[in-house]
């Protein structure tokens, strides 16, 4: 498949540039099949939307304030932005750690070279050796817990296309998050509220929880020609074997399995292709992938060429394109602070 095949027109004015004021307010586009218009909801119906039996399946990562602006003994400004931890420390640790992150402006920064806040003691950074596909890998010193120290010198690493600043941290959080451990948000459960989710209880709807550390293999675009060309950068993951139980026992039950956003599927296709409750995953759905654990999926609106987008058709087709063009139409907002689509997979 040709990767532009994946390409569509998104106007600047359709990114959301903040989040709602109330999370569950988000619209909800509903998917009714080929042949069907969508209809039109918002997050607070989810419950009304899902059956008694249904599973809901989260994943409980948490966003670390991972970006950290600091500089050279120059002066000159450098970025960092930790993606994941290379050691197996713990974020209780002090001292040193070693990171795989991202790093600007790379070019300028050979091994060896030494960074540290503009402001501020306690932290210090060394860049390191070139790991492949601009990644770099760094070692960190902190004075204190380095959880702490992330806390006083990072902020919430939001994508390139949100350029406003986010006034509430806490808003590039899930409700239900759990291990600070992720670069960016598994962006479909923000819109998610304790309330939404009593209510889906409430109607007999279950809840399980996955973990799938988002980092560079959830958001590295793709930069083949072709889609099978693209390789996937690994991602830990997490299912527990009380999690794959439920699973089977909701499809056992004619009930069906709803992932919150694309790392819950992920997490739940790759435990079920590798056998293995958890682990590091570089699995790539596309094309005809035959997915064995996941119904339906509530996923936002995602960028065009991204694997995401790949995801979604392997999961309901190129019906995909009708969807986004209603959405655009109907002035839906689109990435991580947008709106949302509720998909029932084509069998």
């Amino acid at each position: 498949m040709e990767t532009a095949a994946f390409d569509y027109e998104l106007p600047e004015s359709a990114i959301a540039q903040h989040p709602l004021e109330e999370r569950d307010s988000a619209r909800l586009l509903v998917d009714n099949g080929i042949g069907f218009a969508p209809s039109n909801h918002i997050v607070r119906d989810l419950p009304e939307l899902l059956e008694p039996g249904d599973l809901l399946v989260l994943n409980t990562t948490r966003v670390l304030p991972a970006r950290l602006a600091l500089r050279k003994e120059t002066g000159a400004a450098v970025e960092v932005l930790l993606l994941e931890r290379l050691d197996g420390g713990s974020l209780s640790d002090s001292g040193s750690s070693r990171w795989e992150a991202l790093v600007r402006p790379g070019r300028k920064l050979p091994p060896g070279t030494v960074v540290r806040p503009v402001e501020g003691e306690g932290l210090e950074v060394v860049i390191e050796e070139d790991l492949g596909d601009g990644r770099r890998a760094v070692t960190i010193d902190v004075d204190g817990p380095l959880l702490d120290v992330l806390e006083q010198f990072g902020v919430m690493p939001l994508p390139p296309y949100i350029t406003e600043v986010l006034a509430e941290q806490e808003r590039y959080q899930t409700v239900f998050s759990k291990r600070p451990a992720s670069a960016a948000a598994p962006t479909a459960g923000l819109h998610l509220t304790p309330e939404v989710l009593s209510r889906c209880a409430d109607r007999g709807i279950e809840r399980a929880d996955v973990e799938l550390v988002v980092g560079l293999g959830t958001f590295r675009p793709i930069a083949t020609d072709r889609i099978e060309d693209h390789v996937m950068h690994g991602e830990y993951f997490r299912v527990s074997q009380d999690t794959l139980v439920a699973c089977a026992r909701t499809k056992a039950n004619g009930g069906r399995v709803v992932a919150v956003g694309t790392t819950a599927v992920r997490a739940l296709e790759s435990a079920a292709a590798f056998g293995l409750n958890e682990g590091r995953t570089e699995l790539f759905i596309h094309g005809d992938y035959e997915f064995a654990v996941v119904d339906r999926l509530m996923t936002n609106f995602h960028l065009p060429k991204s694997s995401l987008i790949v995801m979604i058709d392997a999961f309901i087709g190129p019906h995909w394109r009708e969807l986004y063009a209603e959405a655009l139409r109907d002035g839906y907002r689109f990435l991580s602070f947008g709106d949302a689509m509720l998909l029932t997979r084509q069998r």
